[in-house]
């Protein structure tokens, strides 16, 4: 019987390939297989571009399709689906990696898988290998301090607007907004409402080709936005 094999989780960072970490370049390399997730609509990974300086040849590299819906019972089906995928490959004595954006638990396609193979297969060993998240990274190339002292900082998501913004706005100090690609609009409503507009730095494709910072974020408003594109913002 063979040796269960063992899987990594392996944040490759917002897109800089010099920004992987020395330990998420020894498991890549060693890995005799590199998952990736990729869209339903297409097998495009930003993750695999970034890592693949640092891939062997002998590495097999499968791309795992995640439908981008709002249907839990269908998402959570795919995600199963994936991590039997997975647990196969673990089952051989295989070594994996799951490579991705930023950090792993981190608003993370990982996340989905960590918690779908503890259900396929609670036995498998997997370790995460952490990574630069977006928001770190955005803050360096801006020269933007996150946060010091006694300051709070809020991650959220601005995928449906600003209403996450409005909830937190009087508990913090400063706000970190990830996927700020669509509804700017009212992301910059909320910003205003709340008093952090006025210090607020928008960054698109943050240490990648185009990379783009955009001092008054109003601008978003009248462009489309690339899916890379976050706020940084504080009172």
């Amino acid at each position: 019987m063979n040796k269960i094999g063992k899987l990594f989780g392996i944040g490759v960072g917002p897109g800089d390939p010099e920004l992987i970490t020395k330990k998420a370049i020894r498991v890549i390399n060693e890995a005799d297989v590199i998952f990736t997730a990729a869209s339903t609509k297409n097998n495009y990974s930003l993750a695999l571009e970034i890592a693949d300086p640092y891939i062997s040849d002998k590495a097999d590299i499968q791309n795992l399709s995640f439908p981008m819906i709002k249907d839990k019972l269908e998402s959570s089906k795919a995600w199963n689906a994936n991590a039997q995928i997975i647990s196969n490959i673990l089952k051989q004595g295989q070594k994996a990696a799951f490579i991705t954006l930023g950090d792993p638990m981190t608003y993370s396609t990982f996340g989905y898988i960590l918690t779908a193979m503890e259900k396929v297969m609670p036995e498998a060993a997997i370790e995460v290998v952490p990574g630069i998240t977006s928001f770190h990274a955005a803050a360096a190339r801006c020269n933007k301090i996150l946060v010091e002292a006694e300051e709070t900082l809020a991650v959220v998501s601005g995928a449906y607007g600003g209403e996450h913004i409005r909830s937190i706005a009087e508990k913090v100090d400063k706000i970190a907004i990830v996927k700020a690609y669509k509804n700017t609009k009212d992301i910059n409503k909320a910003l205003k409402e709340t008093g952090f507009y006025k210090n607020s730095v928008a960054i698109s494709k943050c240490g990648r080709d185009g990379e783009e910072i955009i001092a008054e974020i109003d601008a978003l408003e009248t462009r489309n936005p690339d899916y890379w594109t976050l706020i940084l913002a504080g009172k």
